[in-house]
């Protein structure tokens, strides 16, 4: 007589599908980095969400001594709706700030095409192999480790009236009055300290390339101006585009150099955070938060138009990698006739 061993039949309730443990894991790995992301996620609500909602709320606001229609005097806040909005565009407010904003995307463009050219040369120069270049290096990238107020006060030194820049030139210009010299000295300022940035990130985008792609193009014959244009400069664009994105946000947002080497009250060099600045300065801090808003969304709508046109790749491999994935499974839908599989399609599909 045999003994069969009858094979024990599991209960319902104590069977583990391999969905139930992927799913187990999944949950416990997203508590595990909601957990670790909970005290960088309070820091930016902090320190990022909670001043752009106060700023909101107070340029719906006035604060401050006012007199009503009955001729007493009220303190504190009062909702006015967009009023403060509305005023910024009518009349002498107006006009300061339509020339504010000229001022603004002025400096930014000026700039921002200054610093990528110097910065570009000063990469392909750092990029070279020479005795020295270590020290070229720390030389050229000097400029940009010196703070901006620093950097403005050295440059006002050099403006004044029996500075270096005269005595250079042999002239007696007033720098740091109004007009066009206020305008130059700004941009010199401003290129001579930044542009070493967009040099830094260039040259670690040049130091990617592989020495091959030069010499087989060497070997084709490739002048060194085609050799730039049509290999140096497409494989560098990426990190160009990401600087240049960085500068441009900078500069919208300059206040310090013109403030601190030119003066407050200049309209040739008067740019809108210098005007949110001066209005909180008298306490005004409704229209502030309203010019701070304005601001704020110039920066953003530029921000989203560069990317967009240029496609500055500022989150990283991550969302190319995601849109990879994508893509592949719906080639793969697609090379794949109906009924066959995406294996099947890959390489399973027999032959003749």
């Amino acid at each position: 007589m045999s003994a069969s061993a009858a094979p024990v039949k599991a209960g319902p309730g104590k069977q583990t599908t391999k969905a139930d443990r992927v799913t187990s894991f999944n949950e416990g790995t997203g508590r595990l980095a909601a957990t670790l992301l909970s005290p960088t996620l309070i820091v930016l609500v902090l320190v990022v969400v909670y001043p752009i909602i106060a700023a909101l709320r107070e340029s719906l606001y006035t604060s401050g001594d006012r007199v009503d229609a009955d001729g007493f005097i009220v303190q504190g806040s009062q909702f006015v709706g967009l009023d403060n909005f509305t005023a910024i565009f009518s009349g002498e407010v107006g006009d300061r700030f339509w020339n504010a904003f000229y001022n603004t995307t002025f400096f930014t463009v000026t700039c921002v095409v200054l610093e990528t050219i110097l910065g570009m040369a000063m990469a392909m120069v750092m990029h070279k192999a020479f005795k020295g270049r270590s020290v070229v290096r720390a030389a050229i990238l000097v400029p940009w480790a010196i703070p901006t107020v620093v950097s403005a006060l050295l440059w006002k030194w050099i403006f004044q009236a029996d500075g270096a820049a005269n005595a250079l030139l042999g002239q007696q210009i007033l720098w740091s009055t109004e007009g066009w010299q206020s305008v130059l000295s700004v941009i010199i300022a401003d290129t001579w300290k930044t542009a070493p940035f967009i040099g830094l990130l260039v040259l670690a985008g040049l130091q990617t390339i592989p020495d091959e792609v030069y010499e087989a193009a060497k070997v084709d014959g490739a002048s060194p101006f085609n050799t730039f244009i049509r290999i140096t400069l497409p494989l560098v664009k990426p990190a160009l585009l990401v600087a240049v994105l960085f500068r441009i946000l900078d500069t919208l947002r300059i206040f310090d150099l013109p403030f601190v080497l030119v003066g407050a009250n200049k309209s040739s060099v008067e740019t809108l955070s210098i005007l949110a600045y001066l209005e909180s300065n008298q306490n005004r801090y409704g229209p502030a938060a309203a010019y701070a808003t304005l601001l704020f969304i110039y920066v953003a709508v530029t921000a989203f138009v560069f990317v967009k046109l240029l496609g500055a790749d500022v989150l990283g491999d991550a969302v190319q990698k995601k849109k990879g994935k994508k893509n592949g499974k719906s080639k793969n839908k697609l090379d794949a006739p109906p009924g066959v599989g995406p294996a099947a399609a890959a390489g399973g599909g027999g032959g003749f």
